[in-house]
C-alpha cells in the first residue's frame, strides 16, 4: 500500500479492493483481528485522506460510491471517484 495515506493498516489488514481515479485512491480493507471492514479514501496529490468503518453487507456499495459513506472531500472540488 505504498503511496497511500493510510494510518490504520497493519500486517494483519487485508486489502479487498483498490482503485485510483485521478489522484483519489479508494481502498476497501478487512481487519481480521476485529472482523471489521474499512473504507479508505486518499487524495494522493495532497496526502489527505479519511477512513470509515462500513457494514460488511454494504462494503461493495461503499467501495463504488465512497462519497455516500464518507464526509471527507465534500468541501473540495474533487469529482466522485
Amino acid at each position: 500500500m505504498s503511496g497511500s495515506c493510510l494510518s490504520s493498516a497493519n500486517w494483519a489488514t487485508r486489502e479487498l479492493a483498490r482503485r485510483v481515479t485521478g489522484t483519489v485512491e479508494v481502498l476497501l480493507l478487512w481487519h481480521p483481528e476485529g472482523d471489521w471492514v474499512e473504507l479508505a479514501l486518499c487524495d494522493l496529490a495532497v496526502g489527505v485522506g479519511c477512513q470509515v468503518e462500513v457494514a460488511p453487507d454494504s462494503a461493495l456499495d461503499a467501495f463504488y460510491h465512497p462519497y455516500a459513506y464518507t464526509t471527507c472531500f465534500r468541501d473540495e472540488a474533487i469529482v466522485d471517484a
